[in-house]
């Protein structure tokens, strides 16, 4: 159902694409947008490891909304890890990692706000804050689930 890497000397394993997502802060979301028009943003995320999913939060409306209610397969890429090989200083080494998935809105309640919390906790200095900010904007906030089908991840050279 989904494609092998074609360049397997590229890939790298899950262990090296799941450290990856665990420490990025910021991926690129791809849906089926409006008159067949795909649509892709910016998202700040957290990954569940053992769970094996992604979680985002958004608005309560718009055209993310919109489109994952007509579609919930989703696309989600993430690329970091640049380093650069001293013999070969110009080109930079980069990795990625690709998932695909279905994307579902969590309940209101308390399965949502726990992991709007562990989302927080990813970007704000300290749980104090967090909780200050859950309290005062929390219910304007929704959560989004992407259950991972697939994914795969692979490093190359940019030259």
């Amino acid at each position: 159902m989904f494609k092998p890497i074609r360049m397997k000397i590229n890939e790298i394993d899950r262990n090296a694409a799941e450290a990856l997502l665990q420490s990025n802060r910021r991926g690129i979301i791809a849906m089926n947008g409006d008159n067949g028009y795909p649509y892709a943003i910016p998202i700040n995320y957290f990954y569940d490891c053992v769970g094996q999913k992604i979680y985002f939060h958004g608005a309560k409306a718009g055209h993310k909304v919109d489109a994952l209610k007509t579609s919930d397969k989703v696309c989600f890429t993430i690329y970091g890890n640049e380093r650069i090989d001293e013999s070969e200083s110009w080109a930079p080494y980069v990795q990625s990692v690709v998932v695909f998935g279905r994307c579902r809105l969590l309940a209101a309640g308390s399965e949502s706000i726990d992991r709007l919390k562990e989302f927080a906790m990813k970007y704000y200095p300290s749980e104090q804050l967090v909780d200050e900010n859950i309290a005062h904007a929390g219910r304007a906030v929704q959560m989004f689930e992407i259950t991972i089908e697939h994914m795969s991840g692979k490093q190359v050279q940019e030259k």
